[in-house]
């Protein structure tokens, strides 16, 4: 693999305004896609957290203009426009000076979720967008935002619209590895393109959520050619139905080379329901850190199998130390589902919403235990969380408080995440979307008002310590 240059294939540009000093230490690169026999037909009855399904029969394997016709029906075409605004320059600090907006294009490809008008694409592809239209079948629909994921990827949008073709959804699990599948999309601005392939691995992690807290990078891979555009198509069974959202490409050029990546249709599902029902993803925490159990720590802590991952970190007080597990237990199985990489575990975590309990079994000193583990929000507690958002329209900023298990894995003990930037003080300043301030000169920041409050009335030297979307702790310096 290291032969390989990733590169990521995404529909959104981002910068950082303004010229600003940054000392960090940062964190890595990276980029941007139980089985039953292949010919068992599924019908899927959705729920809540996921989908149901029930055997109705069997078909040619190989026929595959059923499924070309059958899903390219429920693929759309999304187009975007984004206002990127132009950078400051050292003399427009001295002046009010109105931003400056540059009109960028943007397009990708979606799926129809519901015949009502739920769509799910990628987030990378509506990222950032100030007008989001979606063409199906020569009619053109403006979008509306419903929620995204960028922990796994996924947005969902709304059209007014009635009795679309909603796409039929397969189970993922369902999935082998040599399954037959297609592409549809619309790569290169093509409507309707349908190419054809074999899912070549599953569970795929490429690290491609680089700046995303608590990624989820389970992928399926297929060598169906994917190509730009092909973002937030989907990935059909030879049946038609989906068994995943097209979402990435690893290439030396920037065009298919052989490997695409989807996001599994179980993992759909739950995002999906999440973002329809809360308008953001409730993601369930152990309070734990893991990693595989390789051959190398199977050799240093005596493990009498390869199999597994162990438990590198407990949270005070957290889920997991409540139950009862400790720092050096392997985990083997989650609800009896085996959990062989950090990979499962992560992907197992995310069916599951805060509040529900879990039957965890995990080796200790060579002998089986199980524990029960009522799971927990990102803010620590068993409730539906509510992410809340702090509008300081004075220094142009959208302002949120950082939840317990976010600042906990960074390492900082208060903070107030940047969300959004809409102009003004902020704007000039330069500080990206996504920093989160702990300190202005030496002073710890404890909630979205009092950031404000100190902005908009601060003179003289002025240092902002914090952390930037890649994790990296660091500073910006100014005079006012």
């Amino acid at each position: 693999m290291n032969s390989f240059v990733k590169t990521v294939l995404v529909g959104t540009l981002s910068g950082f305004l303004g010229a600003y000093i940054f000392q960090w230490s940062g964190l890595g690169t990276a980029e941007r896609d139980a089985s039953q026999p292949p010919d068992t037909v599924q019908a899927v009855h959705f729920t809540d957290y996921g989908p149901q399904f029930t055997v109705q029969g069997t078909e040619d394997a190989l026929n595959f203009t059923e499924a070309a016709k059958a899903s390219t029906e429920s693929v759309v075409y999304i187009k975007t426009a984004t206002l990127n605004q132009r950078s400051y320059t050292f003399f427009d600090l001295f002046f009010d000076v109105q931003p400056r907006y540059d009109r960028v294009m943007g397009s990708g490809s979606g799926v129809i979720f519901s015949k009502d008008g739920y769509i799910v694409t990628n987030n990378h592809v509506i990222a950032g967008a100030t007008e989001i239209n979606v063409v199906h079948n020569k009619r053109t629909y403006k979008a509306k935002v419903i929620g995204t994921d960028p922990s796994t990827d996924l947005a969902l949008l709304k059209v007014e619209a009635q009795n679309l073709p909603a796409i039929r959804v397969a189970s993922s699990e369902t999935v082998q590895v040599g399954d037959w599948v297609l592409a549809v999309g619309n790569p290169f601005n093509l409507n309707s393109t349908v190419t054809a392939g074999i899912v070549s691995a599953k569970g795929r992690n490429i690290n491609i959520l680089e700046n995303v807290q608590f990624p989820i990078e389970s992928f399926i891979q297929t060598d169906a050619a994917i190509n730009p555009g092909n973002s937030g198509g989907a990935l059909v069974n030879i049946r038609g139905e989906l068994i995943g959202i097209n979402t990435a490409i690893l290439s030396r050029t920037g065009s298919y080379a052989g490997y695409g990546f989807a996001v599994p249709s179980d993992i759909v599902v739950k995002v999906v329901a999440d973002l329809k029902n809360y308008g953001q993803v409730q993601k369930a925490f152990m309070g734990v850190d893991v990693i595989d159990v390789t051959e190398e720590v199977y050799k240093d802590l005596n493990l009498d199998e390869i199999s597994g991952v162990i438990i590198t970190y407990i949270e005070p007080k957290g889920a997991a130390e409540k139950a009862g597990l400790k720092r050096g237990d392997v985990i083997v199985s989650i609800n009896g589902k085996p959990i062989d990489s950090k990979v499962s575990f992560d992907e197992q975590l995310s069916y599951y919403k805060p509040g529900q309990k879990i039957n965890v079994r995990f080796k200790r000193e060579g002998k089986i235990n199980e524990r029960q583990v009522e799971l927990t929000n990102i803010d620590g507690s068993t409730s539906i969380f509510k992410r809340e958002v702090y509008k300081a329209e004075r220094i142009g900023a959208e302002l949120e408080l950082v939840p317990k298990a976010e600042r906990m894995r960074l390492g900082i003990e208060n903070g107030v995440r940047i969300s959004k930037i809409t102009g003004g003080l902020m704007s000039q300043m330069g500080i990206e979307e996504g920093f989160i301030i702990t300190s202005i000169n030496e002073r710890p920041i404890q909630s979205p008002e009092e950031l404000a409050e100190i902005l908009e009335r601060i003179r003289g030297r002025v240092i902002i310590k914090g952390v930037s979307k890649n994790g990296a702790k660091g500073y910006y310096s100014y005079m006012f």
